[in-house]
């Protein structure tokens, strides 16, 4: 099954179990902004408890503001110094963990550059934490058209079309088909020649967010780790993916295996 997830700030474990788990995911850029969730928002472990950090962002006037705005074009607002607010929350929360200072410049440099979209940010940073585990996902990415799903969990869209989502499932099996139509084309004589779960995608960009449970994802048992912090709160899960990957290191990569069901 392929994930559709969202850009997201430092997502959580749970979103990246899912990009270790699939041959390809696909983030969704093209889905109207949504506030209080994961694409400009993350949550940290520190001394006095869980703390978000929240991105300040604008969407659009001419397209009716943040809430009509696609993700896509959702800018960052830098004013109240919220790039050094961040980084100071970071450093406060994780300078004492293993690995932060093998880590630390990396960040650092990220959180000094100039963004103008919110994507891009995400974009960046989950490129680096990626680089970090030496994970290698296949990640597609849709500007294009919000991508629709049946009860099935395959595409309906008509005439949309996404040549770098045809190329991956033309690599991921050596008899791929080429496809004329559609995103995917369609989709019913591909599956007749390949595995049923090629084709079929898993809709997470609603679900994977702060106020939602992770437990409604029955694939994911976040596997406990050392903490920082745990003798004050206990393991506290589906943190940030620099929680884990500031304490652990390489071996987050174990982890994050080790959470998927």
């Amino acid at each position: 099954m392929i994930p559709i997830l969202t850009s997201a700030y430092l997502a959580p474990v749970h979103y990246y179990t899912k990009l270790v788990s699939a041959p390809c995911v696909i983030e969704e850029r093209s889905e109207h902004y949504v506030k209080q969730t994961f694409r400009n928002r993350c949550v940290i472990a520190t001394a006095d408890g869980v703390q978000s950090l929240t991105i300040p962002v604008q969407g659009r006037k001419e397209l009716g503001g943040d809430h009509k705005t696609p993700t896509r074009d959702m800018r960052i607002i830098d004013h109240n110094r919220w790039r050094q607010l961040h980084w100071n929350a970071l450093v406060a929360a994780y300078d004492r963990t293993p690995f932060f200072e093998y880590f630390a410049d990396d960040f650092s440099a990220i959180y000094q550059g100039e963004y103008e979209y919110l994507v891009d940010f995400n974009a960046d940073l989950q490129r680096l934490v990626l680089k970090l585990l030496d994970l290698h996902p296949k990640i597609i990415v849709n500007q294009d058209e919000y991508l629709m799903l049946d009860d099935e969990g395959k595409l309906v869209n008509e005439g949309h079309r996404d040549e770098d989502v045809m190329s991956f499932l033309c690599e991921s099996a050596s008899t791929a088909p080429s496809f004329s139509e559609g995103i995917l084309g369609d989709l019913d004589e591909y599956n007749k020649k390949q595995s049923p779960s090629i084709g079929k995608f898993l809709d997470f960009r609603e679900n994977i967010r702060p106020k939602i449970d992770y437990r409604f994802d029955t694939t994911f048992s976040p596997a406990p780790y050392y903490q920082v912090f745990a003798q004050r709160h206990g393991f506290l899960p589906n943190l940030s993916i620099v929680d884990l990957l500031f304490n652990m290191g390489p071996e987050s990569r174990i982890v994050l295996r080790n959470s998927i069901v």
